[in-house]
Order: structure tokens, then sequence, then C-alpha cells
């Protein structure tokens, strides 16, 4: 079975309206690659063109952002190196959040931990592979409660209401990427995002407002996603991130301008109190408070 290649991001980054305040922090962004350096994994379900640090730093410096979470993707499996490398060398600019499997030490994961990582992914996108093992799930929660980190869930729609009572039984800070990917074409008032509000009001529950591309059913520039972004930053203040995605892996659809997506959030989100809680508090609290 041949592996699907994706899209690259828009190379020419507009610098945007908005002017980030210092400190700000793009929470959610990839590095992937380079291939001849960073391999991808053997049995990825799909290979993006490199985007390595280098890109990233650029795309950053138009921005305005200062510091970066990089999130470990699928297509790099549990081979952490390259997000590693770029932690490394960003000067404690760069957090991470890593992809282990059932095999991972607590050895490893003090070594992930020295390395800058403070947390884990866990894919449940049906196009990504599904559910993972649920016992290994349990398992590596078990296991990074001790370090104080906490996992990030990528879920589609659905399986916000598939997974719910799992979820609620997680123990340690949890946070759900993209708005759960839910479709904005079917309202603020479906019933998984109408559960996901529901579910904000748990304490260790966090949510990124970014991936607008993910969300619209209208195509760029993504405006019906910010309904979804707006309510989300009300009702829990404290506990929601922002990000670009860069370089946004598998966008079928529009692909967007990460100038434009920073302008989508000083739209989504008008108060300046709110805008520097998303954009410094709350990342600081959750990757660089020790």
């Amino acid at each position: 079975m041949s592996i699907k290649t994706c899209k690259g991001p828009d190379p020419y980054t507009k610098t945007p309206a908005f002017k980030l305040p210092p400190g700000s922090v793009d929470a959610h962004c990839h590095v992937f690659g380079p291939a001849n350096k960073f391999p991808y994994a053997p049995d990825r379900s799909y290979t993006p063109p490199d985007a390595p640090v280098e890109d990233l730093r650029r795309v950053h410096s138009i921005l305005g952002v200062d510091r970066a979470v990089i999130v470990q993707a699928s297509c790099h499996g549990t081979d952490n190196t390259a997000m590693i490398d770029a932690i490394q060398r960003s000067d404690g600019a760069y957090r991470g959040v890593a992809i282990v499997d059932g095999s991972i030490t607590d050895k490893g994961l003090e070594e992930l931990d020295a390395g800058g990582v403070r947390g884990v992914r866990f894919n449940f996108v049906k196009h990504l592979g599904g559910t993972p093992d649920l016992e290994v799930f349990d398992r590596v929660l078990d296991k990074i409660q001790p370090l104080g980190w906490h996992v990030v869930l990528h879920l589609d729609a659905g399986d916000i209401l598939e997974h719910e009572e799992r979820i609620r039984r997680i123990k340690v800070p949890f946070v759900i990427d993209h708005m759960g990917r839910v479709q904005a074409k079917n309202g603020l008032e479906q019933e998984p995002f109408r559960r996901l509000l529901d579910l904000m009001k748990n304490e260790l529950a966090w949510v990124k407002i970014c991936g607008p591309e993910r969300v619209t059913s209208a195509g760029a520039p993504f405006h019906d996603a910010m309904p979804f972004a707006r309510k989300l930053a009300e009702v829990a203040p404290d506990r929601t991130l922002w990000g670009t995605d860069f370089p946004h892996p598998n966008i079928a659809g529009d692909m967007p301008n990460d100038g434009d997506l920073v302008d989508i959030l000083a739209l989504a989100v008008e108060d300046e109190t709110a805008r520097r809680k998303i954009l410094i508090d709350n990342p600081d609290r959750l990757y660089w408070a020790r």
C-alpha cells in the first residue's frame, strides 16, 4: 500500500495585522525532518514535505511568536529525535509533547523530561490509525503522573462521545487538540461540542483553539470556526491554548496562511486580558512552570 503525501504550508507567510504581545507562545506546531537527518516512521500514514526547525523559526519571526510547543506528529512515530533536537537548539524557548508506546520506560520518560518534553500525545483520529491501544494509554498515563506531565488528545468530534467516560477518568491534565475537530456546519448546539463544553468544567481539561481549517465547512478565511473558539475561550479562560499547527499536515481543503491565523485569534478573542492568558499565562503554567 502506497503512503500518501500531503501538501506543504503556504510559503508566503503574511505579517498579521494583530501584533502579538511579547512572550507569546505557539502551543501547537510541528517540525518534520529533514528526512535525510530525521527519517519518517516506516509505518506512517502520510509523508509530509520537510519542514525543519529553520522553517518554524522563520514563520515565528514574521508572526511575532517568541516561544513554542512542538507537538510530535504521527509521521515521525515514537522517534522524537527531531523534536528534541529543535528544543535543544531553542535556548529554552521551546517545549515538547512526545509520542510514546507501551515499551517506554521510566528512564526513557525521564530523559524526555530532561530534553524539555512536558506531555504525551495520543491520536484517536480515524485517518491516522484510530483508537490507540487503551491498555497502553492507561499505563502511560500512570507513568507520566509523577513527572507532572499532561496528555494531549487528538480526537475526531465523534470520539468525544465515544470516549467521554474514559476521558473523565483521566487523572492528569489533558488537552483537547483543534477544538475537538468539531464540524462548523453542525453548529454550536451539536452534541459533540456541547459535550466538549461540559467536559471543560473539569479542572484538568484544557483545549486548543487552533486548527480552524480543520473545523471549517466554508473554507478560507475559516471565519465559521470562530464562534467555537470564542465559546471555548469564554468557558475555560484559564485552560485555553492557541497554536498555528504549522506546517498544517493533512489539509485537504484550503491551506491557511499563518499570518491570517493570528488575526483570526484576535477576532475570536477580543478581550486583551483573555488573549494574554491564552498566549502567555496559560502555556506558562502548563509548560514552563518548573
